[in-house]
């Protein structure tokens, strides 16, 4: 696809998500709100359609992609469910918590969706525009965050629209997302072992596996350097130079701020809208205050981390 103004709009109504299903059962691209962020869905069992969303996005091919299911049954297709697999999605599906299994042999799904790997990422998501969507179709959806790689993640249509337009068929538009940061990310190994390789909304406890550049790269938002907004960022900043943007959080006020109250889930929820507005501000560069490394804060964090890298 080329030129602007050519990616529809439509409401996450019932018309709207059949007019998604069409167009996905045909191979093209729908950007879907969950209660994260934005998707970008495609079908997972169609090589063509998976390669749509590595073109639209400009992603690497080393880097795979969430598969959206929409229960235990339907992920046991295309993965092979240990116990521990099974009880943690009996306890957090739907849900902001994605599973990266061993994949099944046989499994119909497209190579570039596991980047070579043995390994596969499930979940099965809780916002009621994307479980209407998987049950409206009788493939599993692919979806990473629907924004050009390693930019800023989209919570908004708008935010779609700001590096996708014309890149993709459809935005299925479901208002803004609720969690505001991308899915806990856990490991579940043939050992038994269960590994967190990116934080998220929902806490589990684990030990985090070794991340970065150097490592191997199993999961998306494993990359060193992601969800950047084209600026120099400086955290835990308690005021803002001359030529800085300033994201506040609690007593650090900020020309935007995460949560005045500060409140963690508030912080996640408008962490992306604050970054796109600070990338929209005339200053050069970005400053943000001290967040907490506790609960969802950790998730936070570990994005500002990267976006500032």
């Amino acid at each position: 696809m080329s030129g602007k103004n050519v990616t529809e709009v439509v409401l996450a109504n019932a018309a709207g998500i059949a007019r998604a299903a069409q167009i996905l059962e045909s191979g093209g691209l729908v950007a879907v709100p969950t209660e994260t962020v934005y998707g970008l869905a495609a079908r997972a069992d169609s090589a063509g359609a998976v390669a749509k969303i590595y073109a639209a996005k400009g992603r690497p091919d080393f880097n795979p992609l969430i598969v959206h299911v929409r229960d235990v049954r339907q992920a046991a297709e295309y993965a092979d469910l240990s116990p521990a697999a099974v009880a943690l999605a009996d306890e957090h599906w739907p849900g902001p918590l994605t599973l990266v299994l061993p994949r099944r042999a046989g499994a119909i799904v497209a190579d570039a969706v596991t980047a070579g790997l043995p390994t596969i990422a499930l979940r099965a998501p809780a916002h009621p525009a994307m479980r209407s969507l998987l049950e409206a179709v009788d493939f599993p959806l692919a979806a990473p965050s629907a924004n050009r790689s390693g930019f800023i993640s989209p919570t908004c249509a708008a935010h779609v629209l700001a590096s996708l337009d014309g890149r993709i068929n459809m935005v299925l538009d479901g208002g803004a997302t609720m969690a505001g940061v991308e899915s806990t990310i856990v490991a579940v190994r043939s050992d038994g072992r269960i590994e967190e390789l990116r934080p998220g909304p929902i806490q589990i406890g684990l030990q985090a596996a070794g991340g970065g550049i150097e490592a191997t790269i199993e999961a998306p938002g494993q990359l060193a350097s992601h969800y950047a907004p084209g600026k120099p960022v400086r955290l835990n900043a308690l005021e803002a130079a001359p030529d800085e943007f300033l994201i506040g959080f609690g007593a650090v006020a900020g020309d935007v701020t995460l949560s005045a109250g500060g409140d963690l889930s508030e912080a996640a929820a408008r962490l992306y809208a604050a970054l796109h507005e600070a990338a929209d501000a005339p200053q050069p560069r970005i400053a943000v205050a001290p967040v907490p490394d506790e609960g969802i804060g950790r998730a936070i964090n570990d994005r500002l981390r990267r976006a500032a890298a």
